[in-house]
């Protein structure tokens, strides 16, 4: 970072990346959380020799930058006082004829990162420092094994394991759709082998989670699903009723994979081109920005992570949200189109079928969105999930569903033959109460916090949402499991309509 970039970042708004300390005579006693937070997410900018008075930044410069600069450099790579050794980058900047210092935190490796004990492990939140949760930090271990546990064999599985109409599903969609594919003139066994379907004898996670008997799966990943919602609103709190159609549970990915395709079609806009010879084909680049996001979700979500991918469809927007942070912050990711997928076997089977980008995330064949559409392709991730948000016409979702709750019948077709049992029923279905969107809420991340369903819900304060929640723990409809901060909620029943 130079100095003019350094002094627009002063004239800016706050960044999650750079965080400002006064160290005229020694460093600060907090540099070391912004030290573990920094390593911990995607890395930053602490800036020494300057104080902050909320939005005014002063100049007060570094009494003795060698020895600042030395003290924390020693500090960082002795691993006296850390768990890992750290390389920060170090810069020197003279303003205002005072010496400030710049050291560049780079995003860990291996986390989770500490000082002297476990319990100071620090994340990166806005523009602050906050002690990592129990559950935070079981989220920086299991990013240890990013990119290698979907080559990693399943105990207790065999070829037997597999769904045998999506593995036949499968090979026949490659001899197909690509005919001039090598693998297609294997023998199975060869063909497992090749693609890390099966390694000595074994599914491996990946072959398992893409092709597996759903029994299989549930056995090693408890109530695995993804999750597919369309609901009527801007947010939960507005929609009524809570959602229009609900997806079917699927055997494996590669059956969710056309279920979900499907209907994603819906809210892509295909018009018809004619070429010069008079034929007529469809323009694809919408639906293949949305395929893109979907492909996305399921090559690259946390399927260890207790929450579970979903796509939720509101009025104006489409949803792509996945367990599991992505591995380098998105603007390093998209600008250099970096392929470093979280689960390599998962994503060479997806190219294979020539589903998706033959590297990197995808982010500029989504991004197609926006020329097409001339409306926004949004991307966020925080420590533990990554979302992908396509922003729709606004009501575009008028094109979908009838009140179908479970299945992927009743779209379009049938809105006419069904249009009176629908008005009948939203008729008598009165809008979800607040304790049926919290465990609405909690059934998708039993991790969320009071703040997270606050922000979910739209129109509750954190104190409105803890009420409704001693409610729900007072009628056994949910319960705590674990401290309040790394714990989890369970929910006992959801029969929310009963609450008084």
């Amino acid at each position: 970072m130079d100095k003019d970039i350094l002094l627009k970042r002063l004239s800016d708004i706050e960044w999650d990346d750079f965080e400002v300390k006064e160290a005229f005579v020694e460093l600060p006693k907090n540099i070391w959380e912004t030290v573990s937070a920094f390593s911990n997410t995607s890395g930053g900018w602490i800036i020494l020799g300057i104080a902050q008075h909320g939005k005014i930044y002063e100049i007060t410069g570094v009494g003795n930058p060698e020895k600042t600069e030395q003290d924390l450099v020693t500090v960082l790579r002795s691993q006296n006082k850390f768990n890992v050794l750290i390389n920060p980058e170090c810069k020197k900047y003279i303003i205002d004829n005072k010496t400030v210092l710049g050291f560049f935190i780079p995003s860990a490796e291996t986390k989770p990162v500490y000082f002297n004990t476990l319990q100071n492990t620090f994340i990166r939140t806005a523009s602050g420092d906050q002690r990592a949760t129990e559950y935070e930090i079981n989220v920086l271990y299991r990013e240890q094994s990013f990119g290698t546990m979907s080559a990693k064999q399943v105990e207790g599985t065999s070829v037997a394991s597999f769904n045998k109409s999506s593995y036949m599903s499968f090979r026949d969609y490659l001899k197909r759709m690509v005919p001039d594919l090598p693998y297609n003139t294997l023998d199975n066994d060869t063909f497992n082998q090749k693609l890390q379907l099966v390694k000595d004898g074994k599914l491996t996670y990946g072959g398992l989670l893409f092709l597996g008997d759903n029994v299989e799966i549930q056995d090693r990943f408890p109530d695995f699903r993804v999750d597919y919602l369309e609901i009527p609103g801007l947010s939960y709190a507005d929609a009524e009723p809570r959602y229009t159609f609900r997806i079917q549970e699927q055997e494996n990915l590669w059956e969710y994979y056309f279920v979900l395709f499907q209907r994603l079609r819906i809210y892509a806009d295909n018009p018809l081109h004619i070429g010069d010879m008079g034929i007529g084909h469809e323009d694809d680049k919408q639906m293949d920005a949305l395929r893109e996001g979907l492909i996305n979700l399921l090559s690259h979500s946390d399927f260890f992570s207790p929450m579970k991918p979903r796509i939720r469809v509101f009025t104006n927007r489409v949803e792509f949200e996945n367990p599991g942070a992505l591995p380098r912050p998105i603007v390093e990711l998209m600008k250099e189109d970096v392929s470093i997928p979280r689960n390599p076997v998962l994503a060479k089977l997806f190219r294979t079928a020539k589903l998706c980008e033959n590297a990197g995330y995808g982010f500029d064949k989504m991004l197609v969105w926006e020329k097409e559409t001339h409306r926004e392709v949004l991307f966020e991730t925080s420590i533990d999930k990554t979302k992908v948000t396509f922003m729709l016409k606004d009501g575009k979702l008028d094109m979908a569903g009838d009140g179908q709750e479970d299945g992927i019948t009743g779209g379009i077709n049938d809105r006419k033959t069904d249009r009176k049992q629908t008005e009948n029923r939203q008729k008598t279905d009165r809008k979800p109460d607040v304790e049926s969107l919290i465990v609405e809420i909690l059934k998708s991340n039993p991790f969320a916090s009071r703040s997270e369903i606050s922000e979910q819900i739209g129109h509750l304060s954190e104190g409105g949402i803890n009420y409704h929640i001693e409610k729900l723990k007072h009628n056994n409809i949910i319960r705590r499991e674990g401290s309040d901060k790394g714990g989890k909620w369970i929910i006992i029943s959801d029969k929310t309509r009963s609450v008084k």
